[in-house]
């Protein structure tokens, strides 16, 4: 074979080539930009979708409270990223979860909790926050939207509402209240307060959606109020707090750093091991009250909440499979719990006053 020969074949190979790289770098670009498929809604006509509703008998309260659980979905390795609506590995703690910080809630109104599929919290965490946010604004949002929807059409019957969630769940009522609130002004209306810790509410969030206000006060109304807990000294970063991040006190429910001591908390509660952390009860089957147990002071620079009173070092506060030393994630509601339950009364009354 001469050398024109092969030189013309090995530059016919190399075009070959050449416009093979480009037309997968092609139909890449275009499956990358092309939208992607609708999610489906869960069907929250079914009862079985449902966390919590009040039972029939139960008399309707002036108020009604949207309570989202947080990650409660852990995945086997090689699992799905999102969990199913009835999975195994995601209910036992959602219930679990429901004792230990919606029930703060039922004195105040009827309370109502869907199932919704989460996202694995540590494939979640491993992951940049914006990502993070992308991730939430697909199934968990699509789930809880419409969850919320038939909340609004077919339980809350025009009642003022509170809004309540933790974690995972507080991010996607962060979504919700920007993006549901903004295009529906009269149902944000009636929003007593969106109670939303265990997630970093930046400064950032409410520049870009400036309709939403933050909580000023023990007693103002339609705002967000919103915490992360934290030992005064981490072995790690927090992997749920974010920069540019605010915090109000859940003593106080002012944004001062002023340390508010443990006697001024209204209660905290304590988690059963032997029930994978429901509240402690009292003989007649309320939740136990313990006292002077935690403290509060708000670090504007980290965007948290400083607890100094409990000895993070030790278990329940730390947990060897769970976060890092000092990381109070777990306690935002238990460490405060009676302190919510006494501000969203003191909320409420102030919304029917003036209204």
């Amino acid at each position: 074979m001469g050398a024109r020969t092969m030189s013309a074949r090995i530059m016919g190979a190399r075009r070959i080539l050449v416009l093979t790289v480009a037309a997968l770098a092609a139909a890449a670009l275009l499956a990358t930009s092309a939208p992607a498929a609708p999610v489906k809604a869960t069907d929250y006509g079914k009862h079985a979708h449902w966390l919590y509703l009040p039972g029939k008998s139960v008399k309707p309260k002036k108020v009604a409270v949207f309570y989202v659980y947080p990650t409660s979905y852990s995945r086997l390795p090689g699992g799905p990223i999102y969990a199913t609506i009835d999975d195994p590995r995601m209910v036992p703690g959602a219930q679990v979860a429901f004792q230990r910080q919606a029930t703060a809630f039922r004195t105040v109104g009827n309370v109502y909790a869907p199932y919704y599929r989460q996202i694995d919290a540590t494939y979640q965490l491993s992951l940049p926050f914006a990502q993070q946010k992308r991730n939430i604004a697909g199934i968990p949002s699509t789930d809880v939207f419409a969850a919320f929807k038939y909340f609004l059409k077919h339980f809350d019957h025009g009642r003022p509402y509170i809004l309540a969630g933790h974690s995972q769940g507080s991010a996607v009522l962060a979504n919700l209240l920007a993006r549901y609130m903004k295009a529906h002004p009269a149902v944000y209306a009636r929003m007593i307060v969106a109670y939303v810790p265990g997630y970093p509410i930046q400064r950032s969030y409410l520049r870009q959606h400036r309709f939403l206000r933050y909580a000023q006060g023990a007693s103002d109304t339609g705002v967000i109020a919103s915490w992360n807990t934290e030992a005064p000294t981490l072995a790690a970063p927090s992997p749920v707090v974010q920069p540019g991040a605010v915090a109000i006190n859940p003593i106080t429910w002012t944004r001062s750093q002023k340390e508010a001591s443990a006697a001024r908390n209204r209660g905290s509660i304590e988690l059963d091991p032997a029930t994978g952390g429901t509240p402690f009860l009292n003989a007649d089957g309320t939740i136990k009250r313990f006292m002077n147990v935690a403290d509060a002071r708000v670090d504007k620079a980290k965007g948290v909440v400083i607890c100094s009173t409990i000895d993070a070092a030790d278990p329940p506060y730390f947990n060897v499979h769970g976060f890092p030393m000092g990381v109070l994630h777990t306690f935002d509601y238990p460490l405060y719990f009676f302190s919510v339950r006494a501000n969203a009364a003191e909320r409420v009354a102030h919304f029917f006053a003036q209204n």
